[in-house]
């Protein structure tokens, strides 16, 4: 089957929809806040996304059973790149990390009942959620397999053990993933499970907020404590021991929309930076006419459009249920190095407006920088992309047995 770049006129619409929202309605208010998130009202939060509703491209990446708009990855990335033309536009439209995420991971995962409590209202706006896997060294990072928080089976359900750090979005989230070991010991490839824990539930403590690069992630992130937490049998989502499992269920996609949402921080700056090199003059005229900020403008481009390449490829595949390890991990690390590729050359072409605070481009490169270690350190993904690679080399070597 051939891959069809193309989008229908249904998701054309939602497209200029999000632009229009985007543009009237989100980049003031994210200018207005300065694109700090961290500690944002709520109060923000609701009158993002009641414009989305109002402009009718609210959840775009939830199924119609459950209040969304049902669209697959492919028709989801040019949505979600004009979202993120904004540092708030993903939240606006109910599909910023981590609640894009996990909203993904319940609906594939979860049962009936957990749906209804957790997912309808998450994908209504009506509550934030978190995903607890990452926890301090030498806990699970970039190596999930060194997973160290525990839970252990009691007559009433399970009892929760651990610490987890720079957890997204946990402050006044309405409830946790949390991946827990069920059996094996740290360094073990299985025995991880999911569980599904509100907040409020004894033993399950915020003990600080992490002050971080970058600022436009809504609620920030955190320290979580979870110290003999009882949860019982139906908090657990899926099978027991097949937490690491789902988390591809989740990681794959979820890698691949950070990246439809990036390219749109993309878009904005390498646009600030055209419309700088049109209007500016220097050495007699426009600085758009000089080589060396053509040669600028036009890496931007060739960023952008390879970027939108591959994300379209990676969703293509997702979509067909082709194996996507390989190409999710190229995808991301090449996206996320574009990213702050194109971002770089933009503040560069600007001068010292790009630093300063009169533009957002010093903004956007905070925000950038850390997507080259979020949803796996680019050498992570590279040692991931290598290892493929020499394994199928010596498949061939070795021939049909």
């Amino acid at each position: 089957m051939p891959v069809q770049f193309d989008v229908d006129s249904t998701v054309a619409g939602i497209v200029q929809r999000t632009e229009d929202v985007v543009r009237d309605v989100v980049l003031p208010l994210e200018l207005r806040h300065r694109g700090s998130a961290h500690d944002a009202p709520d109060e923000l939060r609701r009158e993002l996304q009641d414009a989305a509703r109002a402009a009718q491209v609210f959840s775009p990446h939830v199924s119609a059973e459950f209040g969304g708009l049902g669209l697959d990855m492919r028709d989801r990335a040019p949505v979600f790149e004009a979202a993120g033309y904004s540092l708030f536009g993903p939240l606006a439209l109910n599909c910023a990390a981590p609640d894009e995420g996990n909203m993904h991971l319940l609906e594939q995962v979860a049962t009936s009942q957990q749906k209804e409590r957790y997912l309808r209202p998450l994908a209504a706006g009506e509550t934030r959620s978190c995903f607890a896997m990452t926890e301090p060294a030498p806990g699970a990072g970039s190596d999930p397999s060194s997973l160290a928080t525990t839970a252990r089976p009691t007559s009433a359900g399970w009892l929760i053990n651990g610490r987890k750090w720079f957890i997204t979005g946990a402050n006044n989230a309405g409830f946790a993933i949390v991946m827990a070991r069920t059996s094996g010991e740290p360094g073990s490839r299985g025995g991880a499970t999911m569980f599904l824990v509100d907040a409020g539930t004894p033993g399950f403590n915020r003990v600080r907020d992490i002050e971080t690069l970058d600022e436009s992630m809504f609620a920030g992130h955190a320290e979580l404590v979870f110290d003999d937490v009882e949860v019982s049998s139906d908090a657990v989502l899926g099978k027991v021991d097949k937490g690491f499992e789902y988390a591809q269920v989740r990681l794959g996609p979820a890698r691949t929309t950070h990246c439809m949402r990036w390219l749109g921080t993309a878009r904005r700056a390498a646009d600030i930076a055209a419309e700088r090199a049109a209007t500016r003059h220097a050495f007699g005229g426009r600085l758009g006419d000089l080589g060396m900020v053509q040669q600028l403008l036009a890496d931007n481009e060739i960023d952008i459009e390879a970027s939108r390449a591959l994300i379209l490829k990676t969703c293509w595949d997702l979509d067909t249920g082709a194996p996507a390890g390989r190409i999710t991990s190229i995808t991301k690390t090449f996206v996320a190095e574009a990213v702050n590729r194109v971002v770089d050359r933009a503040l560069q072409v600007c001068g010292a407006l790009g630093i300063s605070g009169d533009a957002p481009l010093s903004r956007l490169y905070r925000e950038v920088r850390p997507f080259r270690i979020y949803d796996g350190p680019s050498e992570t993904h590279r040692w991931s992309i290598a290892r493929r690679v020499v394994r199928d080399a010596q498949r061939r070597l070795e021939g049909p047995r």
